[in-house]
């Protein structure tokens, strides 16, 4: 990743405190053991430059970022299929931190996308899966 600093001792997590998927995140995360830096980006506000970094990490396009779906991009946007340029999908993350597709973990050099808040409990022990039924 380019301008996201990152620490395999540290988590990193990107989240809107303005949506029930970040809020559950958020307290999965805090309950590791490791450091967290929870970025609220509906209180803080991320570089476009960081968007960049994490869409491309993701192997995705900007606009993947965004839930589309949501009622204020629907009431802002409307809710048919919009062409926009990368700062266009920049500056709806920044208006409209709410309309954050999915939490983003990151973890050293790993990147997570948080679909759902069990999604990060996958990725704190990889070597305590299929524990109970080793193959």
């Amino acid at each position: 990743m380019g301008m996201i600093s990152t620490d395999e001792n540290q988590i990193k997590l990107y989240y809107s405190s303005e949506t029930s998927i970040g809020k559950q995140t958020y307290a999965f995360v805090v309950s590791s053991e490791k450091k967290v830096l929870g970025i609220d980006i509906s209180k803080t506000k991320v570089p476009g430059s960081h968007w960049v970094d994490i869409a491309d990490a993701l192997g995705i396009e900007i606009q993947k970022l965004i839930n589309r779906n949501h009622p204020d991009f629907i009431k802002e946007y409307g809710d048919k299929k919009i062409d926009l340029e990368q700062n266009d999908w920049l500056l709806i993350l920044e208006k409209h931190p709410e309309t954050l597709a999915f939490p983003v973990v990151i973890m050293g050099h790993r990147i997570i996308p948080i679909h759902s808040p069990s999604d990060f409990v996958k990725y704190m022990d990889p070597d305590s899966t299929n524990q109970e039924n080793p193959d």
